[in-house]
């Protein structure tokens, strides 16, 4: 059996000898495929359109896949602002940061809980698992993380969410299916539990701390009412997405006033911006930072996932 097996070869298939209903499935499958590809890229390439037509022209309609009127005065009137430099720093400081305290004490505590020796895992676990249900609200949240002393902090962008419970399921379930004898092996050659994390766990949940880190990172990146809440009075805190919806507050009077006069007079306003312009531009400048950075995480992200989903 083992000859045979060594000596088996991968059996192909002919095209000629494919029934009808094979070469359906494959001419379905392939239209299906790139009606997906489609329906997943145009909404970006429409918002990509928008915000580089000219702004008040973009208020006629009739924009999908291609700028009308080419215009950069959504990016100039953006960037035009000081502040979104300064902004853009603190959101990446914050989102470098942020993701690497996180996925470490993430994947500490989910190392720890999945320990036999650690009496206390299953109530650890439910206690973290119940958070996931159960909030305090609003209010309570706010007035605990003023008397924490986070409140006009940078801190606050950090600390509250160190431990996410949705990330530490996953690295728990990818660590459950690690096998046994590495982990065995290594308490037989006298590492111990630091030992054994950094050396031996760490390294060997690679694809699914990736794949936390790029949940955390997107989150980091976009959240912005948390600067809202505590940090709206200090313009050295303030994150480029709270930036960008400040700018596109500001200029939801002056959109209204560019369409009452593209309404009256006909002309186009080139310099004048519109919510709908300005919140396309604000949607690229935000998205493109992720979309640089997720082609290098992504078969680590696939691997995560499908690793940590199956054997958990």
């Amino acid at each position: 059996m083992a000859e045979i097996a060594a000596n088996s070869k991968p059996i192909k298939i002919s095209r000629s000898r494919l029934t009808r209903g094979d070469r359906f499935f494959e001419l379905f499958n392939f239209a299906f495929m790139i009606v997906l590809v489609i329906f997943t890229l145009y909404p970006f390439v429409n918002v990509l359109a928008i915000s580089l037509n000219s702004p008040v022209d973009s208020l006629k309609g009739g924009i999908y896949l291609w700028p009308r009127e080419w215009s950069i005065a959504n990016y100039k009137y953006i960037l035009s602002n000081p502040a979104i430099y300064h902004a853009t720093m603190i959101s990446v400081f914050r989102t470098v940061l942020g993701t690497v305290i996180t996925v470490f004490c993430s994947a500490m505590v989910a190392y720890t809980i999945t320990r036999e020796e650690y009496v206390l895992r299953k109530f650890v676990t439910m206690a973290f698992i119940l958070t996931m249900y159960l909030s305090g609200g609003l209010i309570p949240t706010f007035l605990v993380m003023r008397e924490l002393g986070l409140y006009g902090s940078f801190w606050i962008y950090i600390l509250p969410g160190v431990i996410g419970v949705f990330n530490l399921i996953i690295i728990r379930s990818f660590i459950y299916g690690l096998p046994d004898g590495i982990l065995e092996s290594a308490n037989i050659d006298g590492a111990g539990e630091y030992r054994t994390f950094f050396s031996i766990v760490l390294p060997l949940c690679t694809p699914v701390l990736a794949t936390v880190a790029l949940f955390t990172a997107v989150w980091q990146w976009n959240s912005w009412f948390d600067v809202f809440l505590y940090n709206s009075s200090k313009a050295e805190l303030s994150t480029l997405q709270y930036e960008l919806q400040r700018i596109l507050q500001s200029s939801s009077n002056s959109g209204m006033n560019a369409a009452t006069a593209f309404s009256q007079s006909g002309n186009t306003a080139a310099n004048q911006v519109t919510p709908l312009s300005i919140r396309s531009t604000m949607t690229i400048v935000a998205s493109v930072p992720i979309i640089c950075v997720y082609p290098f995480l992504q078969k680590y992200f696939v691997k995560g996932m499908m690793v940590g989903g199956v054997k958990g």
